[in-house]
């Protein structure tokens, strides 16, 4: 393990830390201005740690037939949970991964590297910038597109719009499916609001995540998974029962409830997402 585990970003100034995690053996936290943003279990990539990440898997696994090779774009590198959980479950995958912060991924790679069997292009720059280069005939042919964006604990304006989310629908596949991490809080504002932006620009949405936080009543992630086409309905049960529990899903004409009427957000508009309070972040001793 190499032992220089910490970075200073030279874009964002942020420092970037891989930390031990020595409750999970062979598992690592990658955090980035004091917010854990990756866990990887360098030792069995199958394993996702974080809830809302969990929750990501059982989607993913939902994609295709199970273990099928998928094409997949990551806006957002971070550690490389995901394109790890796909090259495991899913051998032979072509997936693309934009970051911004080179100097984040050469870290990763140091401290965590990634198989180099793996099919995984990394493009570096700004996510909508070079989602908008990426080759043409990726262009309705993805099948799984990953919005997972942030600049320290807050995901940029740029990447929240109806004008970003047409351009990243326009990647898919017909029956392809965007999935979207969301960080709110009370109130769930920039969540119902996101919610509105993208089901206003691809045909079926739904939520998933904790209760408590689809009610609004503490700050957490809310995933959203939409595609061009219906999402079967079959999935729903199997998604809450793969948990982590407690788990909601939201859909349909409740997910409309739940929106209540938010409004779409525009280029215009957009505004990062919310900060979270202090302390809600804290490490594991």
């Amino acid at each position: 393990m190499h032992e220089n585990r910490s970075a200073v970003l030279k874009l964002s100034g942020f420092r970037a830390v891989i930390e031990p995690d020595h409750w999970v053996p062979g598992s690592y936290t990658l955090v980035v201005d004091g917010t854990p943003q990756s866990h990887v279990n360098v030792e069995d990539p199958s394993q996702l740690f974080f809830e809302y990440v969990q929750r990501m898997g059982h989607v993913i696994d939902r994609v295709r037939m199970p273990g099928e090779p998928i094409t997949a774009v990551h806006l957002g590198a971070g550690a490389l949970t995901l394109p790890r959980y796909i090259e495991t479950t899913r051998p032979g995958s072509r997936q693309q991964v934009i970051e911004l912060e080179s100097d984040l991924v050469d870290l990763v790679r140091q401290v965590l590297p990634w198989s180099r069997q793996a099919s995984i292009r990394i493009r570096y720059g700004d996510a909508r910038d070079v989602m908008g280069r990426l080759p043409a005939g990726l262009h309705g042919t993805v099948d799984l597109l990953i919005v997972d964006v942030f600049a320290g604990a807050r995901t940029p304006a740029h990447v929240t719009s109806a004008e970003f989310y047409r351009e990243a629908v326009s990647l898919l596949a017909g029956d392809g499916v965007i999935l979207v991490n969301i960080a709110d809080g009370p109130g769930l504002a920039f969540a119902r609001g996101q919610t509105a932006t993208l089901r206003s620009v691809t045909r079926d949405v739904a939520a998933l995540a904790e209760p408590q936080v689809l009610k609004g009543r503490r700050f957490g992630n809310v995933v959203l998974a939409g595609s061009p086409s219906p999402l079967p309905l079959e999935w729903m049960p199997r998604l809450l029962a793969g948990g982590p529990h407690p788990a909601k899903v939201v859909s349909g004409r409740e997910l409309v409830d739940w929106i209540a009427g938010a409004p779409i957000v525009t280029d215009a508009t957009a505004v990062a997402s919310p900060l979270p309070s202090a302390g809600i972040f804290r490490a594991r001793s």
